[in-house]
């Protein structure tokens, strides 16, 4: 059934910004949010860059709580708050309000850091709140606790596409009827040693390391990786009517959603699959290819994959749609990156203006698409794709439409 779905309230922390009002301000200025690691426990890592947040997400809880929580955690509630707020907190039977909050790698800086608690300090001092802190439910766990919200709390694990699949399920849990409010989005927080070395190591990651500032740079002839970033998007979805009903504004409208899997290889990316994502994407939401003006592509610097979704777009969509590739700004927040995505295809829609991508400077010549560089493009568009691809062959693409 194809209920209408309004996204009401945005939330978002990033390299870029605190909130969604400074993220967007600085993607529309092609800002970078990519800095070289400094510290000590980083000297001899074989990448030294990655993309931090601008704001603590624990200076925004009570210290005893954030104590308690991972940083994925802390950031999936406050970001969760700024998008409750910005829908001017809705009110809604708990039973008909969920949660759907994905992440790539769950708690992994709580198990990491709890581990090495473990093997110095000994058994007693590991905190009794780990187990609570490393499973990946808890972000959506915490949300749902924090918002009342009892009509279901689920966490897609999906690599890179979590959090755009958070919103495919949240869509659906309107239409079915079984929510009226769902709070969706991802986030991630795993900017440790391990994970860098294990991406630098499968040769993932840029190894610029002495131009951080132009490390990423996606459909570039000259990209070689991506840049690890952290961070949390959450979108406030809400049924059509629910919204009206209450006198709710809408920053956008979620029109449809598909999801393939590309059953290939469990890291490399796969055209055919996410020529498929795309089509039901577009059969799901009653839109022709033709009318897709924008596509916020997942691109995330990699010769290989960067390609595979270039070709993917231009043969189930086309070459005219604008595109642009925030993660040249942000890095890659895995679990996070594909809410992220989204937020910016709606904010792209509501304000006529694509963010460029950063750092672009000679078009890979095997890419054939009108990707934005330099600045922000204008123009007035009505419906966007937004992509988000994961390891494991996790391939989701959203379409959405303006408010």
């Amino acid at each position: 059934m194809r209920t209408d779905v309004w996204a009401t309230g945005l939330g978002a922390m990033t390299p870029l910004g605190g909130d969604v009002g400074t993220t967007w301000a600085a993607m529309l200025a092609g800002a970078n949010g990519i800095q070289s690691l400094t510290e000590p426990w980083a000297r001899d890592l074989p990448v030294r860059m990655a993309a931090r947040l601008t704001d603590d997400p624990a200076d925004a809880l009570p210290r005893a709580f954030a104590r308690r929580l991972d940083r994925g955690e802390q950031l999936a509630i406050v970001t969760a708050r700024q998008a409750w707020v910005d829908a001017a907190s809705p009110e809604v039977d708990p039973d008909r309000l969920a949660v759907v909050i994905g992440t790539g790698v769950g708690g992994v800086l709580s198990t990491l850091g709890q581990n090495h608690v473990l093997e110095t300090l000994g058994p007693r001092k590991v905190s009794p709140n780990t187990v609570p802190m490393l499973m990946p439910n808890g972000p959506a766990a915490w949300v749902s606790m924090d918002l009342n919200a009892q009509g279901g709390a689920h966490t897609p694990v999906s690599a890179c596409a979590s959090g755009a699949e958070a919103i495919a399920v949240g869509l659906d849990l309107i239409r079915a009827g079984r929510a009226d409010v769902v709070v969706a989005g991802g986030t991630e927080a795993c900017l440790h040693p391990l994970p860098l070395t294990s991406f630098a190591q499968m040769r993932a990651l840029s190894a610029d390391d002495g131009e951080s500032d132009r490390a990423c740079r996606p459909f570039d002839v000259a990209r070689n990786g991506f840049v690890l970033g952290e961070g949390a998007a959450i979108v406030v979805l809400e049924r059509a009517g629910h919204a009206k009903a209450r006198g709710a504004k809408a920053h956008g409208v979620v029109l449809g959603a598909g999801i393939s899997s590309s059953a290939v290889h469990i890291t490399a990316s796969d055209t055919h699959g996410q020529i498929r994502a795309i089509t039901k994407a577009l059969r799901d939401s009653g839109v022709d290819p033709g009318d897709v003006g924008h596509v916020h592509a997942h691109a995330t610097s990699t010769p290989q994959g960067d390609l595979a979704e270039a070709q993917a777009i231009a043969k189930a969509v086309g070459v005219h749609p604008v595109v642009t590739a925030t993660k040249s700004m942000t890095g890659h927040l895995l679990g996070a990156s594909g809410a992220l995505g989204a937020i910016a295809a709606i904010l792209a829609l509501r304000d006529g203006k694509v963010p460029p991508t950063r750092n672009l400077d000679t078009l890979d010549p095997e890419i054939d698409l009108d990707v934005v560089t330099a600045t922000a493009r204008h123009g007035r568009w009505t419906t966007a794709l937004a992509n988000s691809f994961g390891f494991g062959g996790h391939n989701v693409s959203l379409v959405l439409g303006p408010p």
